[in-house]
């Protein structure tokens, strides 16, 4: 059976996990697989619809996205899921779950530059006072101690994280290495 993989982005609001997902995605499926997208705030207008911000939500909402996650590695596809996911205990469970195949992908960018790129206004109002539970503001996020991959987005394009990201999973025999021209002529 082909070697199943979950890719957990997680890190600030606004950091860049659904972009370079997004670009991630495209090049996976080049390649045949099959992919499955699990991008937190979808996730919460379906599967997660109802819960809040607290803690418990929030874990509730991570170990959703984990179960589907890990089904999905546990088949042979792989899993592209882009979820805050603040807590390292919570993270930590979703790695028990999903097993051998779950690759934590830090997205680190700081709150500053999250905040310029805040669309939704979050960062803008937990300032103000109107938001609560803003991760990074008033509630904590807490960083991987060990993730398999720290991506920055303050100096580099998605295009080229997701390049990284498949040249990590090339290595990993998560996807065939492409055999390239200059390969050939190397060889």
């Amino acid at each position: 059976m082909t070697q199943g993989a979950c890719l957990w982005f997680t890190g600030l609001s606004g950091s860049g996990k659904s972009t370079t997902a997004a670009a991630l995605v495209p090049l996976i499926r080049e390649r045949s697989r099959e992919v499955t997208e699990l991008d937190g705030d979808v996730v919460r207008t379906h599967l997660s619809k109802g819960l809040g911000f607290g803690k418990e939500d929030r874990d509730t909402n991570v170990r959703r996205i984990g179960f589907v996650a890990a089904e999905v590695v546990k088949h042979g596809g792989i899993c592209v899921a882009s979820v805050v996911s603040p807590y390292r205990a919570t993270r930590d469970e979703v790695r028990e779950m999903i097993g051998a195949g779950f690759i934590e992908i830090f997205v680190d960018t700081p709150i500053e530059v999250c905040e310029q790129r805040d669309v939704k206004g979050w960062y803008a109002g937990a300032r103000e006072g109107t938001v609560t539970q803003m991760t990074g503001i008033d509630d904590p996020y807490e960083p991987p101690l060990h993730p398999e991959m720290v991506l920055t987005t303050t100096d580099t394009t998605p295009a080229r994280n997701a390049a990284a990201v498949v040249a990590f999973l090339e290595q990993r025999g998560v996807l065939e290495r492409q055999t390239t021209t200059v390969d050939v002529l190397a060889g």
